[in-house]
């Protein structure tokens, strides 16, 4: 098959480990074989079925392009001693499973942004100075450091709120730490691109002087379409150029999918109810 005819992307929102609404929208969605299936990260993790949904989604292949969000850099830092469990997680299972050696190298290999016919995936958000050529090179920046030898240290250096804002001349830890900050858990910035981490609720919470990173005015992305997910609050949002995909499955709303066809008017949803995954976790 070529590439003018090779299917278009199926993207999903946050999964968090609810394997049995997967499997339900991946039915209803009902891609080909061959149709391309794209994660927005978050597919662990508060859910009830964490180690069977990571599990479905290594036996794709390389059908799916899978981007790192917050909750999966968590099971890698509890898995290497920097953080601890914290109320509500479910990644037990996977770090007891006979093959948890092998599923996170799986994770610690996903990219943590992808860049394809003009769609530029991401977990979170991406800051409004830069474009789709910066914010790979520096997600792939980013990539490199978690899969080299030394990824225990580099992981440890990525928590914390500090830079806040983009700096070209920002350097080793910090540069990758504010990329890992805004492709991961970014919601609201300021006109200047400075990130605030107070609010994790809807349009209406932004505080004084924020807005959604997407609203920025002169984003550099705006020529793109940026595909994301980890923004429960928010729910669906379906823009031609931006697509919220985290319509809040695991608190019981719903699990979201969208074909990402070229021309917006030609792109669809799919969408299952998630009340049998609700959690009350954070």
């Amino acid at each position: 098959m070529t590439a003018l005819t090779r299917p278009v992307p199926l993207a999903f929102g946050d999964l968090q480990g609810c394997r049995t609404q997967f499997q339900e929208l991946l039915a209803k969605a009902a891609p080909s074989d061959d149709t391309p299936l794209w994660f927005a990260g978050d597919i662990i993790n508060r859910g009830p079925e964490s180690l069977a949904t990571l599990r479905d989604l290594v036996s794709l292949g390389d059908r799916a392009i899978t981007v790192l969000g917050n909750h999966d850099l968590h099971l890698l830092s509890v898995s290497a001693g920097i953080r601890r469990s914290k109320k509500g997680d479910t990644i037990d299972d996977i770090l007891a499973a006979p093959d948890a050696p092998d599923l996170l190298e799986w994770v610690r290999h996903r990219p943590i942004a992808h860049f394809e016919n003009n769609m530029l995936l991401v977990h979170a958000g991406v800051l409004p100075q830069w474009d789709a050529v910066l914010t790979m090179e520096l997600a792939e920046d980013l990539q490199r450091a978690l899969r080299a030898p030394t990824w225990k240290e580099t992981l440890a250096g990525l928590y914390g709120n500090e830079p806040n804002c983009w700096r070209p001349n920002l350097k080793g830890i910090d540069r990758l730490r504010l990329t890992c900050t805004a492709l991961t858990r970014m919601r609201f910035c300021n006109l200047d691109g400075e990130m605030d981490f107070s609010s994790s609720g809807g349009l209406d919470s932004a505080p004084p002087g924020y807005m959604p990173w997407f609203d920025l005015p002169e984003r550099a992305t705006s020529d793109v379409t940026v595909v994301f997910g980890h923004w429960a609050a928010l729910g669906l949002m379906v823009r031609d150029n931006v697509i919220g995909l985290d319509s809040g499955c695991v608190w019981g709303h719903q699990l979201s999918a969208i074909r990402l066809a070229s021309l917006p008017d030609d792109r669809t949803v799919t969408q299952v109810d998630c009340a049998a995954c609700r959690t009350t976790g954070n």
